[in-house]
């Protein structure tokens, strides 16, 4: 079941970056798993993370830009996608779940809150590095660490990490450098976060970001 689960999600992750059919395909296969096994909560738990995150499809691009969580139009999220998610997660939860899949689509409730509890977040998280040991689960932690607590918290966690060969990690790196105003080192994380880019969305944004700490190393130097 576990393989069968992990195929599904990467279906939709595929489809979450762009391909709707697949997405939808993923969901398909997620609502027929439950209905197969509406007592196994790790399966009510896919299906809740799939619609919770896909209910905010719509607003994540705008004219084939990125628009982060914090700027997206909550309006028009698909209320009734979030509300079905939230049924499902009651229902894994009221199973007895805690396993990963039950965990994430806990966390993806909590990001469609306002406004959102980072300190819960981060907790989730936690318990999702305990049950996966993944240091990309780790980084996502430090995210909310550091909307809970300030970049410096953030920044320390995402420090001890060994993701070099991974995008976001350096794209996070540099966020978090933005917002303590260390220009220089910021940019260097972002232009080396565009270097492993493959997304051309991903990628404009990152250039913007370069281009903005580019004006503001000119205006200071």
């Amino acid at each position: 079941m576990a393989a069968v689960l992990a195929v599904v999600y990467l279906i939709f992750n595929e489809g979450y970056g762009g391909r709707v059919d697949l997405a939808a395909e993923a969901i398909r296969l997620g609502e027929a798993l439950a209905g197969l096994m509406p007592d196994e909560p790790e399966v009510q738990g896919l299906l809740a993370l799939m619609l919770l995150n896909d209910a905010r499809r719509e607003t994540r691009f705008e004219q084939g830009e990125l628009v982060l969580l914090a700027d997206q139009d909550r309006t028009r999220w698909n209320e009734s996608q979030i509300a079905r998610g939230r049924q499902l997660l009651d229902r894994a939860l009221a199973l007895g779940g805690r396993g990963s899949y039950v965990v994430q689509a806990a966390i993806a409730s909590l990001h469609v809150d306002e406004p959102q509890d980072w300190r819960e977040i981060a907790a989730l998280y936690a318990e999702l590095v305990r049950l996966t040991g993944s240091p990309v689960v780790e980084m996502n932690r430090a995210i909310a660490v550091a909307e809970a607590d300030g970049p410096e918290a953030g920044l320390a966690i995402v420090d001890r990490l060994d993701l070099d060969g991974y995008q976001y990690f350096h794209s996070t790196r540099g966020e978090l450098l933005r917002r303590l105003g260390h220009a220089d080192e910021a940019r260097t994380a972002f232009v080396r976060a565009l270097e492993l880019a493959n997304a051309e969305p991903e990628r404009r944004f990152l250039q913007r970001r370069i281009e903005e700490l580019d004006g503001i190393t000119h205006s200071t130097s």
